[in-house]
């Protein structure tokens, strides 16, 4: 089955582009365009698509609201954010609203094609490094209470979620504990499951923001 498309951005010509991009790869279909975060909402809505390559600026609403307002809805698409500034506001901002990543507008086309694989397949489309650096600059600036629906982990469930935090891969996981792949995967899913999040991106999020790993900690 393809792969379905929603292309937000104001800009026709860079519409354009990432739809020849997307439609020149087996198994990508672009089912949808739109100039603003309202279109974008609207035409998401009505084709219900896998994934949307979301721009952050537009008018009438920005990226980042629409975004946040698709996937606060039941059973939303993967959204990833279109930038052309490496900003950690912009990065931090696009985690924070339940995003996958974002993709700067430069990125070669093929770093385009593999990111919208990479998300659909429920991995976050971020450099583990860039992704702990910024939100432990930005989550490290209180001291937060521990969320009560951390007591439904189990220790094991708790090590996997700092692991994930500390940016370490499946394979990374799987040697720190002593553990195979497919059991990694099996606790990563059910931590997510517990704490009602989405996919890696926001595991990295909660467990900055809830102080389950604090800014600095050796990754151990």
């Amino acid at each position: 089955m393809s792969i379905r498309v929603v292309i937000a951005d104001d800009q026709a010509m860079v519409r354009a582009g990432l739809r020849l991009v997307v439609e020149s790869e087996p198994g990508l279909e672009v089912v949808g365009e739109a100039p603003d975060g309202i279109e974008a909402l609207a035409v998401a809505r009505r084709t219900r698509p896998d994934i949307v390559l979301m721009d952050i600026s537009m008018p009438r609403m920005d990226g980042l609201t629409a975004a946040r307002r698709l996937l606060g809805e039941p059973d939303p698409p993967k959204v990833v954010m279109l930038t052309t500034f490496d900003t950690d506001e912009n990065l931090y901002a696009a985690l924070r609203a339940g995003t996958s990543g974002f993709l700067l507008k430069v990125s070669p086309p093929e770093q385009l094609v593999e990111a919208i694989r990479v998300v659909v397949a429920g991995d976050a489309l971020l450099d583990p490094a860039v992704t702990t650096r910024v939100i432990a600059s930005f989550a490290g600036r209180h001291d937060p209470a521990p969320p009560p629906q951390l007591a439904d982990l189990t220790p094991r469930e708790l090590e996997v979620l700092r692991s994930l935090a500390r940016g370490l891969t499946n394979a990374e996981i799987a040697g720190k504990l002593f553990v195979g792949e497919a059991t990694v995967k099996t606790h990563v899913a059910r931590v997510l499951m517990k704490l009602h999040l989405r996919d890696r991106a926001q595991a990295v999020v909660f467990a900055y923001e809830s102080g389950v790993v604090r800014p600095g900690a050796a990754v151990g």
